[in-house]
């Protein structure tokens, strides 16, 4: 695993209904780009020197950020989908 500043790590949740946790690299104390990183977390701004295990994904701003537009754009078709179901539904019970 490699990084660089202004990365985001990215640790995903092991567990069902445990969400992945996302941080900015703010420091890489290697020359070559390997752990530990200095992280600031999103969920709570905490900064904290870590060492990313398997479960782990170091991402460039580009690569969150299509990421991002992937998982909404997913959203909005689930959105859609459900909304038509409901809507037929309604339609067939007379509601």
């Amino acid at each position: 695993m490699r990084a660089h500043e202004g990365d985001w790590l990215v640790v995903k949740g092991v567990t069902v209904g445990v969400p992945e946790q996302r941080g900015r690299i703010i420091e890489v104390r290697s020359a070559d780009g390997s752990p530990p990183y200095v992280v600031r977390w999103l969920s709570d701004d905490h900064v904290s020197t870590f060492f990313p295990g398997p479960d782990s994904i170091v991402l460039t701003q580009e690569e969150i950020e299509d990421a991002d537009e992937h998982a909404q754009a997913r959203f909005a078709v689930m959105q859609g989908a459900i909304g038509a179901r409901s809507a037929a539904g309604d339609r067939s019970t007379g509601g």
